[in-house]
């Protein structure tokens, strides 16, 4: 599995939970993968950043949960499925499998705040 470092940050007021790729600055497309989740995609369908509002919602977590800095999220994707977990500190918060009818083409990858 190949890891990439993730820069997140999480607003309290407006509840939105941000991460992307460092690096990465051009974007070509959002999905929703689930309610409330977003999956941005860059040029060669590569998943690089992810959006989601209302997060302590969507997570069912505590505001005060979602401001920890040690994120991690993976991401595996094959032509049928597409798989997202999210974890902070060592507690997985979502998993997610849903159809890739994004083109993301077969990957299996790491975003890691601490990488």
């Amino acid at each position: 599995m190949k890891t990439k470092r993730l820069i997140s940050s999480y607003d309290e007021i407006n509840d939105t939970f941000v991460g992307k790729i460092d690096g990465k600055n051009r974007y070509c497309a959002d999905y929703s993968i689930s309610d409330g989740i977003f999956l941005t995609i860059d040029k060669n369908n590569i998943p690089c950043s992810v959006f989601v509002d209302g997060a302590s919602d969507v997570f069912n977590v505590s505001k005060c949960m979602l401001e920890n800095a040690n994120v991690r999220i993976a991401i595996d994707c094959d032509s049928i499925f597409l798989s997202f977990i999210m974890f902070i500190e060592d507690l997985k918060i979502c998993s997610i499998k849903s159809e890739n009818r994004y083109g993301i083409p077969e990957l299996n990858f790491l975003m890691d705040t601490n990488y």
